[in-house]
């Protein structure tokens, strides 16, 4: 009688302590920024099984099975990379098409607080299926796409240039297939005077009520930035690599230094402006001038393939590092990253602390020093702060953590 009054006692204990560790994770004392909720203040965040369960000031502890103190970091929405090449794969001569110059997601996303990637056109309608099957369903990481215009998909060269190839039917009824995947359509390294594949896609845009993303240039003369962005491109289209400076295409800042008065008027009617760091489509001539004219990016992305993470560009927090030491302020460098991307390619569920949200959560700091950074002509500008990814979270679960935050045990009473 007595063995059985214990175990009833044991029960009633484990009960108690079920109801009063309402949440698996609990991160405590840092200073969240939060855009889409105007929240920028020293908060705790609380999360039960993979949803956002609570922001609020100071949340009990013992309510929580696990407690992560973030004093003095930074606690935001898991960072969304919009320009990414993640179709790797063993075909031989296919550039970022199911071959070896793409890389795997989850080898450089959770490591840099980056928990959504949005495949930049590496596939196109004829292979998609295939870059699904191979990558998507395969990552930790969220993986979406813009799919190419051209059916092929980024296979490089004479590929890329080949008009009979680029079927607006085609890519709008696989988006519609795919809908939860694809976010919109891709154009890009076109070297011809013809505005085809850009109005063959704004067309697979409007039949699927989705954004394309123009990587824009290559005739010579290069086509008119101000006709494309007046006449061919809607209001939610993306202008990737804007502070570009590269043969073949007209660049937002003017030989003088000048921001170009048309760019501005891209913005007010609604044109994204995305970095797309890259191997070389990002330059400090473009840059520094356009910032001090006010002009900052809508969204930061890496353009991330095996050439650009080994050169210039490295990885999300670089790029971002680049604009925190030209000025850019926290609350817009973390915007950029979150929720104006969600906004970007309409999936505004994401990159967002709200209640009942997925939990995708960064946790970073901030190291003083004395750092240097390089475009991509090997430009070199020193900064005093680059940005440090402490731990990271997708859909609830601690998929990255640098210092071991997580083993730290923590005072509930």
């Amino acid at each position: 009688m007595r063995k059985l009054f214990q175990c009833f006692l044991f029960l009633i204990a484990c009960v108690h302590l079920a109801n009063a560790q309402e949440y698996t994770l609990l991160i405590k004392g840092g200073h969240v920024i939060d855009p889409k909720n105007n929240i920028d203040a020293i908060m705790d965040v609380a999360v039960k099984g993979d949803s956002i369960a609570k922001v609020a000031v100071n949340i009990d502890p013992a309510t929580a099975a696990k407690v992560i103190n973030a004093k003095g970091m930074y606690v935001t929405p898991g960072l969304i990379d919009i320009h990414t090449h993640d179709f790797i794969g063993t075909v031989p001569n296919h550039y970022l098409n199911n071959s070896f110059d793409a890389v795997a997601p989850d080898g450089f996303t959770f490591r840099c607080g980056v928990t959504t990637v949005v495949d930049a056109g590496s596939s196109g309608w004829r292979n998609f299926e295939i870059f699904n099957d191979q990558t998507i369903k395969h990552s930790k990481t969220r993986v979406l796409a813009f799919i190419n215009i051209v059916g092929g998909g980024m296979r490089g060269g004479p590929y890329e240039q080949d008009l009979s190839d680029m079927d607006t039917k085609m890519t709008a009824l696989t988006i519609k297939q795919y809908r939860n995947l694809i976010v919109g359509v891709k154009v890009a390294h076109y070297e011809g005077a013809e505005w085809a594949p850009v109005d063959r896609a704004v067309a697979a845009g409007v039949l699927t009520d989705k954004p394309v993303m123009i990587d824009f240039g290559g005739s010579n003369p290069p086509l008119s930035l101000e006709e494309l962005f007046r006449d061919h491109l809607r209001p939610g289209d993306i202008y990737t690599h804007a502070y570009a400076k590269v043969r073949g295409r007209m660049s937002i800042v003017d030989s003088m230094g000048q921001l170009r008065p048309f760019v501005l008027e891209a913005r007010k009617k609604g044109i994204f402006f995305d970095v797309g760091h890259g191997g070389i489509s990002f330059n400090y001539s473009q840059a520094i001038p356009a910032l001090k004219a006010g002009f900052f990016p809508s969204t930061i992305s890496t353009d991330i393939h095996a050439g650009s993470m080994n050169g210039a560009m490295k990885d999300q927090l670089n790029v971002m590092d680049k604009f925190l030491n030209m000025g850019m302020a926290m609350p817009a460098l973390i915007k950029a990253v979150t929720s104006e991307a969600a906004l970007a390619i309409k999936h505004e569920e994401l990159g967002n602390l709200s209640e009942k949200s997925v939990a995708d959560i960064a946790i970073l700091s901030i190291e003083k020093g004395k750092f240097g950074f390089t475009d991509g002509m090997g430009n070199r500008q020193e900064g005093t702060q680059r940005l440090v990814c402490e731990l990271t979270v997708r859909a609830g679960k601690i998929v990255y953590d640098l210092n071991a935050l997580a083993n730290v045990k923590q005072d509930k009473e």
